[in-house]
């Protein structure tokens, strides 16, 4: 049993961007919530999702998620979604003047890392505002991983 004081967080991802880190250096992330029809959250709880291609944008004030793949739900009917429509993010005022202005001044892109229900069964996407990498700079990422997987090898291998 838990103390009372701490609160445990349990994180059911449903889909992730894995190519994110890679492709971009990750300034700062942003917990948001996603406007959902009902046959979209029973697709999302089976698993299928994909936001690889995906990306978000602001407008007129509001943060829209783009280009993101969620099938249709096989049980449903006529009442079905469309797998790639725009869904709305939910955020606050505050955050959504703070992405705007990366975006802006900054020419930062917004990108969705994670989607995945919270302890209380809600969608949420983790969005981070990120700068994109360059060449070299993916090859020195690159050089480091491996660097790293070569010297956890020797040293499990010495010990």
């Amino acid at each position: 049993m838990a103390p009372k004081g701490s609160q445990r967080i349990v994180k059911k991802v449903v889909a992730e961007n894995r190519k994110a880190r890679f492709n971009y250096e990750i300034i700062d992330t942003y917990e948001a919530g996603l406007v959902l029809m009902g046959t979209e959250v029973k697709s999302l709880r089976e698993g299928k999702a994909n936001i690889a291609e995906s990306y978000a944008s602001d407008e007129d004030g509001e943060i829209w998620l783009i280009n993101s793949y969620l099938p249709e739900y096989l049980q449903a009917n006529r009442f079905n979604h469309e797998p790639r429509r725009r869904r709305k993010l939910l955020l606050s005022g505050r955050e959504i003047n703070r992405l705007r202005a990366g975006i802006n001044r900054e020419g930062m892109t917004l990108i969705p890392m994670k989607i995945y229900f919270n302890d209380q069964g809600r969608a949420k996407l983790e969005l981070a505002l990120a700068k994109g990498k360059k060449l070299h700079d993916k090859r020195e990422s690159e050089k480091e991983r491996d660097w790293n997987r070569q010297k956890s090898r020797l040293l499990k291998g010495n010990a």
